[in-house]
């Protein structure tokens, strides 16, 4: 036989590799449906990559074979198995596309700014101010790492409210760097955005979602505008003699939150307001409730009302 009818027999006695295998061959064992961006373990089980990632959340071990994976989730990179992608796109290129879609459709809904937004519930955060993390439960590193995913890099903070889980009022954060640590802990590094209103709450895979309308300041002009200037600059010169001569615990705030942010040109320019104005409601010694009470108000005339009798009342006290 000739080269060409050598190949030609070799094709004929091979079987189709379309053939040998179906679908639950090449199933993910967590999630029960086709791989995507599947990886394998050291220990020679093969994952999606998202479904190894929330088992490694909550404990490092294999998921199958309970070897223990600390090695592998510290070198904190997860490569693709290249022969399995080829063979499902070979065999199975309508599933595996369809797959794809289906992965694309979680993706948009979780980028979704205004539709059930992933909540962290922790602390108070503001437009403009920076909001450091330590993120250390699993439903939250999942969480982080869908913001991450999905491309939005944002997500809700409130406070925690008795009897709604949180509270009415937060603020979108977005995420400006994560910096994972060895053990799947992260140090996350974001900083406030817009201030929302919560409509409705919900839940999604451990962690609290919400559907939220963004607040705004209401703009006035003419006389108004003019009296609610005088009124910045006032108040503004009260926070510099403030910072100048505030007591030991507030110049240890001071340290660690920096320095008084200049005034902005525009004092409407923003929905929020000043930044300046919520970076001193971030360091005064105010209750929760009362911070949250300046947070979910539209009127900077009121606002800076209220921060003109706090100041005054603060600098007005003994050293």
């Amino acid at each position: 036989l000739d080269k060409e009818e050598e190949t030609a027999a070799a094709k004929c006695t091979q079987p189709c590799l379309g053939e040998s295998l179906s679908i639950s061959d090449l199933e993910c064992s967590l999630c029960i449906r086709m791989f995507f961006e599947p990886v394998t373990t050291p220990c020679g089980h093969t994952f999606c990559k998202e479904c190894l990632e929330r088992c490694l959340d909550h404990r490092p071990n294999c998921p199958l074979c309970k070897q223990s994976l600390r090695e592998y989730l510290k070198a904190g990179r997860y490569s693709p198995t290249v022969l399995l992608q080829d063979i499902m796109l070979a065999t199975f290129p309508t599933q595996l596309a369809e797959r794809r879609e289906l992965h694309q459709a979680e993706m948009a809904e979780l980028s979704n700014l205004t539709k059930n937004i992933p909540i962290f519930v922790c602390t108070m955060a503001f437009p403009g101010i920076p909001c450091p993390l330590h993120v250390f439960e699993p439903r939250y590193r999942l969480m982080i790492r869908r913001c991450q995913e999905s491309g939005s890099r944002r997500f809700g903070m409130c406070i925690y409210e008795n009897g709604k889980s949180f509270a009415d009022y937060g603020c979108m954060l977005e995420i400006r760097q994560v910096e994972l640590l060895a053990d799947g802990r992260s140090l996350v590094d974001t900083i406030g955005r817009q201030r929302f209103r919560v409509l409705s709450r919900g839940h999604r895979d451990g962690y609290h979602t919400a559907d939220i309308e963004y607040l705004e300041d209401k703009k006035v002009s003419g006389e108004e505008l003019q009296e609610l200037q005088c009124l910045h600059e006032s108040t503004y010169r009260l926070a510099q003699r403030f910072c100048e001569h505030g007591d030991l615990t507030s110049r240890h705030i001071l340290m660690q939150h920096g320095p008084l942010p200049e005034k902005e040109e525009d004092i409407q320019a923003s929905a929020d307001g000043p930044t300046w104005c919520w970076w001193l409601i971030s360091i005064l010694p105010l209750d929760p409730s009362y911070q949250l009470n300046l947070f979910s108000c539209t009127s900077l005339r009121a606002r800076l009302s209220q921060l003109q009798h706090i100041l005054t009342a603060l600098l007005q006290q003994p050293p």
